[in-house]
């Protein structure tokens, strides 16, 4: 495990500074429009062009590695994503951020299919699973941590753009002079939508419901911050609190999904994430800690829905299919994330900036009742035959190769 830790250091290091940078900036753009006067539909609508980036990217990137190399690719998108993070300085436009906010998208779901695809072929079965926690830590860490950049005083508006900019060229050296040689990219197999439909209706639906959820709690989150009354400090304190709270409530509910039903543990935290949903909506500022800790356990729960989701269709596959079907559910993941923020903003023109938790209770509550349906329209799958649960990130359809279940 040392020794394959070391060789991947310099790949673990580069996503490190990238998710630092990437973290912060997604949390400073929504800030910075809200506090210019743009409503949730504008900031919404130029928020989504960062997953449109990434789903539109899957293809296109995996094309680009092949072609010109691991190395190169992860260098060259690196730049442009350094460059674009900094071109948001020039000017405060909607029309420009949001192409941009494409671009930082697009450049990111390749550096991670570069990154996985790395380790992928640097781990041996016997320490693939410690590799794959460790990525997974590293990614979700330096996310929430990236989150406090934003109270970095910066009367100029300019320097946190510049800091940013600089965590993203930082993300390519360590991976340019890495003496690792870089692995092979396979050819992306994909379920089509249609079979992984008549596969697994729960799964997909799942895996798209997290991406309304997440993509909407991402990029509206800092502006409902900002309009209950949080500052930068404790809007930063917020985001944070959301995504280190999806990495901590993973693995024990996972767990219990292991022992049984797994469609009565995605219902469970449905439910339970409706429930949380509705108890912040009608928060503002003074509720303090108590805020903190809802927004940690709604992480906890949105977080967890499409790991659920992807377990519970490898429920119905053969070992063989896991990297396919999976590949196609974190496409059903970022076809919700783009649309996300733009159905969730007109929540919150309707509700004011509760309307964006209302948004997703109602969500929950849908998925909630999708699952029960199908409860009584498919028999459940025997304990003996469900595979384990395994977190895992929202990054690229390359990291269902690293999943320790796919070693068969």
């Amino acid at each position: 495990m040392f020794q394959t830790v070391r060789l991947v250091s310099s790949l673990l290091l580069g996503i490190a500074f990238l998710m630092l940078g990437v973290g912060a900036l997604s949390t400073l753009l929504a800030f910075r429009m809200g506090s210019a006067g743009y409503g949730p539909g504008v900031v919404g609508a130029v928020m989504s062009g960062y997953f449109v980036g990434i789903v539109v990217g899957t293809s296109f990137c995996h094309r680009l590695i092949v072609n010109v190399g691991h190395i190169r690719t992860f260098a060259a998108l690196g730049s442009l994503a350094s460059a674009a993070t900094l071109a948001h300085a020039i000017v405060l436009d909607p029309w420009l951020w949001g192409a941009l906010r494409f671009v930082v998208g697009f450049c990111c779901v390749g550096m991670y299919m570069c990154t996985e695809s790395w380790l992928n072929e640097k781990s041996d079965n016997s320490v693939r699973g410690q590799v794959f926690s460790l990525y997974q830590i590293v990614l979700y860490l330096c996310q929430g941590l990236g989150q406090f950049l934003l109270n970095v005083p910066d009367e100029s508006g300019l320097l946190l753009f510049v800091v940013n900019s600089i965590l993203m060229s930082l993300a390519v050296i360590p991976v340019a002079i890495t003496r690792v040689s870089a692995p092979s990219l396979p050819e992306p197999v994909r379920f089509r939508f249609a079979v992984l439909w008549r596969t697994s209706p729960t799964g997909m639906t799942g895996s798209f419901a997290c991406g309304l959820i997440m993509g909407s709690v991402y990029g509206l989150g800092p502006l409902y911050a900002q309009r209950i009354g949080f500052d930068a400090q404790r809007t930063a304190e917020f985001m944070g609190a959301l995504i280190i709270g999806g990495l901590l409530l993973q693995w024990p509910i996972g767990k219990i999904s292991d022992r049984i039903d797994r469609r009565v543990v995605i219902a469970g935290v449905t439910a339970a994430s409706v429930a949380v949903s509705l108890a912040i909506v009608g928060r503002d500022s003074g509720s303090g800690l108590v805020l903190l800790a809802l927004t940690a356990l709604f992480g906890g729960l949105s977080f967890t829905l499409y790991p659920l989701s992807v377990a519970y269709t490898n429920d119905h596959l053969a070992p063989s299919e896991l990297v396919a079907a999976s590949g196609g559910l974190i496409m059903a993941y970022g076809v919700g994330a783009s649309l996300g923020p733009a159905s969730a903003s007109v929540a919150m023109n309707v509700f004011g900036a509760g309307g964006l938790f209302a948004y997703n209770a109602a969500v929950s509550g849908l998925m909630l009742l999708f699952v029960l349906w199908r409860m009584r329209a498919r028999a459940s799958v025997p304990m003996a035959e469900q595979g384990a649960f395994t977190p895992m990130p929202l990054t690229s359809p390359v990291v269902s190769e690293l999943d320790p279940r796919a070693e068969s």
